[in-house]
């Protein structure tokens, strides 16, 4: 049985990800900032990112260490600099002391294009860490990932019950993935090291050419039983309302200037280049149907 470390194992991915390990038959160690409860195959290790003796914890005797643990949503850059730069070095390093094998960075597509976003440039600066760390690595580059429990897609699925959706400007297109399809290429290039090993994947739902905001908006929509009425904001309105969010809901803002100018963008469909050989994986989720499962999930939690 292989044993794998997780970080940021408690939230929307690394949850998942847990939830398949532990189903494939791999035991599991991940590091959690609060007390959890006992679960068969899985070792919690109190303690975070800064804390070098429980990452001592975390790592040894690893086969892999698989890095979820970030920052999508931080008021200053600083915020996305410790946890996405600084966070990663300390796992970058804790694993080299441990002599882990292999470290599968989950990063982002807003690495791509760093000087839109303060997100986009700390992943960014990450991956830059990570191919120079020496360590056999896999970078994964995610799109907008959607599924149960996610809180940052929630929020379309919870405006589009009234059968209205704000969207970005157009053109725009963007690729979408599963969280249960994300976790199970994360635990698919565990073993594989020669063919993905110093590479960085784009991975996707297998819809060429990605969606366009309209689409992504109108199969929301449609998972939510609507017909939604898709408003295109210009970038200066969307700017105003992340203003309105931030004082109304200050830390806790889910619309920020910062994520303004990542959604205005108008290209975030993966590179055919960087996709994943299909030997390896591929996606198995459809995702109008898995949009439609995950509204489903919404509602059977008393989200919606």
């Amino acid at each position: 049985m292989s044993l794998i470390a997780i970080t940021g194992a408690t939230g929307f991915v690394g949850q998942a990800l847990l939830d398949h390990a532990l189903a494939s038959g791999s035991a599991a160690r991940a590091l959690v900032r609060s007390e959890q409860a006992p679960r068969k195959g899985v070792s919690w290790v109190k303690g975070d990112l800064a804390d070098q003796r429980a990452l001592a914890r975390l790592m040894t005797g690893a086969e892999a260490v698989i890095h979820v643990a970030g920052v999508i949503n931080a008021p200053t850059a600083e915020g996305f600099e410790a946890g996405n730069v600084a966070g990663t070095l300390a796992a970058i390093e804790a694993s080299k002391k441990a002599g882990v094998p292999r470290f599968i960075f989950v990063s982002s597509l807003s690495a791509r294009e760093p000087k839109l976003s303060a997100y986009g440039a700390s992943k960014a600066k990450a991956e830059k860490l990570v191919r120079a760390s020496g360590l056999d690595w896999t970078i994964v580059r995610p799109p907008a990932i959607y599924g149960p429990r996610d809180r940052e897609m929630f929020e379309l699925f919870r405006v589009a019950k009234w059968g209205l959706l704000p969207m970005p400007p157009k053109p725009g297109r963007a690729s979408l993935l599963h969280v249960d399809d994300l976790a199970r290429l994360l635990l698919a290039l565990v073993p594989e090291k020669r063919t993905v090993s110093h590479k960085v994947f784009e991975p996707d739902d297998g819809r060429p050419g990605g969606w366009s905001h309209y689409e992504m908006a109108r199969a929301i929509g449609w998972a939510m039983g609507k017909r939604p009425w898709v408003l295109h904001l210009p970038e200066r309105m969307l700017h105003r309302i992340a203003w309105a969010d931030g004082k109304l809901r200050k830390d806790k803002a889910k619309l920020t200037p910062d994520r303004v100018s990542y959604m205005s963008h108008p290209d975030w469909v993966v590179s055919e280049r960087a996709r994943v050989p299909v030997r390896l994986w591929q996606p198995s989720i459809e995702t109008r149907e898995g949009l439609k499962a995950t509204g489903r999930w919404y509602r059977e939690q008393g989200w919606l």
